[in-house]
């Protein structure tokens, strides 16, 4: 894919980093792609409810997928910032002196931490934390993560002790290799923690107390897009400055061009991942939502509640590998279409547990309603309607807390595909808009590097340049159809 169009040193290269994959694209300020790169990345589970990565396989991949991507674009002299969204909560713990890794990353998944949320609760923490930081006591945050590596693997706690541990999650593993030493957390990615106040500037003692996380280890914070650091000449030919930085939900959020109070996306990629922009105030949530950061601009910042579905397209993922029903993602749909309807069967896709606005660590999946007249269409089907079912649950919690929606926009890997989107308005009974480009992740890392490195005077002025068309999907599906639908899911969560 060779550059056309693109003004000599214009151009922002994105750093993806998710959780099954790793990618690089390069845009240009009109919000052109001219380059993509991506690698996947080994998912291990070494013990039922753990799952980690290699955090040097994290670094191997956004380097080779950097490399490449700036070859497509035509060289490093296009390239004016760099912009990074990842996978958040993920904690990786490493020497600050040698810049190796010290284990293997905790990812957002992983519940091995929860009989330590457990102890907290029933020691009456859950309140405080909550209203500190806006986050439930639940393993998918990063600071009980934190505090598992210190207190069961021997080269944390070493390197603890020797003064020469560094903490953080994806997003400051990554600068921190890029720039040969900065340790900075963007305030997005640090409001997922559980350490940092929403209404706070820095790390909260307290906070770091109660979860035995050593302050002295833990990265600076910053805003989401200025001058961030540096990235070293050794890796793409020319030093470039890293120059906007955001968790991958809140990158998503501002690449929709959600910029205003009440503007709602939702992102299905791995899981799905609902947030509202709530403006200046610090929100709060009655209904088991979650309140964070969405960006943080000159130590201002911008808030959003935020409704997290832990399994998404990773239900799809298992129905290929592990149950062998479809030989790609991409089969759900036609499969769905040959079908009218799931024949009764449900599936409740709780193989991590259940997040909001359930917050269940303990409950585990179910398929209920099969039949010997069931076939893997059905379940394909059935798969895909759990996309739409745990969306509503969200979406009462979402009114329940005054932020009713009247649109929702998607993107995400899942949202292409055309029945689920339809789907999702049917039971939503809302208009669902999905952008032509739907990778709006990295779109918003672009964003948000532009304004840093002053291509833009705005983030207002950055998403009208990048952002492009939308299709509408409009509510189909009767009254009586959208009831049965609420009453056979509402009876299936009652099983897991």
């Amino acid at each position: 894919m060779q550059a056309q169009g693109m003004a000599e040193g214009g151009a922002i290269l994105v750093i993806d980093a998710g959780t099954t994959s790793n990618r690089a694209m390069v845009f240009s300020p009109d919000g052109a792609v001219h380059a993509l790169a991506q690698r996947p990345l080994t998912q291990h589970y070494p013990q039922p409810g753990w799952v980690e990565h290699e955090a040097g396989e994290i670094w191997q991949g956004v380097l080779a997928c950097t490399r490449q991507a700036v070859a497509q674009a035509g060289g490093v002299d296009r390239i004016a910032a760099i912009g990074i969204a990842n996978q958040r909560e993920t904690v990786v713990a490493w020497d600050k002196v040698s810049g190796e890794p010290l284990s293997r990353a905790i990812v957002w998944q992983d519940r091995r931490t929860a009989p330590a949320c457990e102890t907290l609760r029933a020691a009456g923490q859950e309140r405080a934390v909550q209203a500190a930081t806006g986050l439930i006591l639940d393993p998918y945050f990063s600071a009980t993560k934190m505090g598992w590596l210190i207190a069961n693997v021997s080269e944390v706690r070493a390197a603890k002790e020797a003064g020469r541990l560094a903490l953080g999650t994806v997003e400051s593993w990554l600068l921190f290799k890029l720039t040969g030493g900065a340790h900075f957390s963007d305030a997005s990615n640090a409001s997922r923690t559980s350490l940092l106040p929403l209404a706070g500037a820095d790390w909260d003692e307290a906070l770091c107390d109660l979860f035995g996380v050593p302050r002295a280890a833990l990265p600076e914070i910053c805003d989401c897009a200025g001058s961030i650091g540096m990235a070293l000449p050794e890796w793409l030919g020319a030093p470039v400055p890293v120059t906007g930085m955001a968790g991958d939900q809140q990158a998503a959020t501002i690449g929709q061009a959600c910029l205003a109070p009440g503007e709602t996306k939702a992102t299905y990629g791995t899981g799905a991942f609902v947030l509202a922009n709530m403006g200046a105030q610090v929100p709060s949530s009655a209904h088991r939502l979650l309140a964070t950061v969405l960006w943080q601009m000159g130590g201002e910042r911008a808030y959003a509640l935020e409704g997290s579905v832990f399994v998404a397209g990773s239900l799809v993922q298992w129905l290929r590998d592990s149950l062998g029903l479809i030989d790609a993602a991409t089969e759900t749909e036609a499969l769905a279409r040959s079908v009218p309807d799931s024949s009764g069967v449900v599936i409740v896709p709780a193989l991590s547990g259940l997040g909001a606005p359930h917050w269940r660590a303990d409950a585990r999946a179910s398929i209920t309603g099969l039949t010997f007249a069931s076939t893997r269409a059905h379940l394909a089907r059935a798969a895909l309607e759990a996309m739409a079912m745990q969306t509503r649950d969200l979406a009462e919690a979402f009114a329940a807390d005054g932020a009713r929606w009247t649109t929702l926009r998607i993107d995400g890997g899942m949202s292409a595909n055309d029945w689920m989107a339809q789907d999702l308005a049917d039971v939503l009974a809302l208009p669902v808009e999905r952008p032509v480009f739907v990778e709006t992740t990295a779109l918003g890392a672009g964003l948000l590097a532009g304004l840093g490195a002053g291509t833009f005077g705005s983030l207002a002025e950055a998403g009208k340049a990048m952002s492009g068309v939308r299709r509408t999907f409009t509510p189909a599906m009767s009254e009586t159809v959208r009831e049965e639908r609420i009453g056979s899911w509402r009876r299936a969560l009652e099983t897991v």
